[in-house]
């Protein structure tokens, strides 16, 4: 098991358009926790994209997920690192799952962020067969877009439970 520190990545590589993407904005470049400052990126973006009403939210942040293989396979082919911790897209595109077809209430915003950074950080059943068993840019992006799917999935459930005894 190699357990020396993955390679400083340079900021350099954020002129590159992809691994601006990639790299979150620079945001996977943070020295601690860069997941963590990926999902933080998501949460304007996700504002954002509300604007546009649920059926376009989601169709882009399923676009989010499918670009992000390539993507993240990009960067990681040109840092030599296959899921290195600067590469955060999928975080990204994590994020705006969790958000699909919800209101961005305080509420919803920061439930969908602590639930996706539980189920990213702890890989429970699938997501963590395929953290372990895909490869590529699909092994980088899928263990986050299904922790996308989970926390959207309880955020529903609570939802319907709430509205049902209320």
């Amino acid at each position: 098991m190699n357990t020396s520190a993955p390679p400083k990545v340079s900021p350099t590589l954020l002129k590159n358009p992809i691994h601006l993407l990639s790299l979150g904005f620079g945001s996977g470049l943070a020295p601690k926790a860069p997941g963590t400052f990926g999902t933080l990126v998501a949460v304007p973006l996700c504002l954002l994209l509300q604007l546009l009403g649920a059926h376009v939210y989601v169709l882009v942040a399923l676009a989010a997920g499918l670009v992000g293989i390539w993507l993240c396979q990009m960067t990681a082919d040109r840092l030599g690192v296959h899921d290195h911790p600067a590469i955060v897209w999928d975080e990204i595109a994590g994020y705006l799952l969790a958000m699909a077809w919800l209101p961005p209430t305080w509420f919803n915003l920061i439930a969908a962020f602590v639930l996706f950074r539980y189920f990213d950080i702890m890989k429970p059943s699938i997501i963590g067969w395929c953290d372990k068993n895909l490869h590529g840019g699909l092994g980088i992006m899928a263990d986050d877009l299904l922790a996308g799917v989970a926390s959207a999935l309880v955020l529903h459930a609570g939802h319907a439970l709430a509205n049902a005894f209320l």
